[in-house]
């Protein structure tokens, strides 16, 4: 079983920046897919940003609403991401959370706790 904790949300005002770190634990999560998603007030979840495994190393997608402003990230021993958002606007204001679909006889996909995210104008 994988455990998460993330941290790095608060409060900014438009244009700042925020780093959230997601640090995974349980197994060994190296050739693993992990990602950011965010979930505003009376909204669906949605996805912002993934990094994955290849033999190249590790990629990255983002959501449209995302690029070019976030950036994801990984430690080397994989167990970890990290998402450092800039140029902030207040309809980024909602919680995040890291997923990690853990892969298997019978995959899981595991959310994080959440951590709260609110930019002001």
């Amino acid at each position: 079983q994988v455990q998460m904790v993330e941290s790095g949300g608060g409060v900014v005002q438009a244009g700042g920046s925020l780093r959230l770190s997601c640090v995974a634990s349980g197994r060994t999560l190296i050739n693993v897919d992990m990602g950011w998603y965010r979930q505003a007030p009376g909204k669906e979840r949605e996805f912002v940003a993934m990094t994955g495994w290849s033999l190249r190393g590790y990629n990255s997608e983002y959501a449209h609403s995302a690029k070019d402003r976030f950036t994801i990230s990984r430690d080397n021993a994989g167990n970890a991401t990290y998402l450092e958002m800039n140029s902030l606007k207040p309809e980024d204001t909602a919680i995040y959370y890291c997923n990690i679909p853990v892969p298997g006889p019978v995959p899981v996909d595991c959310w994080g706790q959440g951590t709260q995210v609110a930019v002001s104008s």
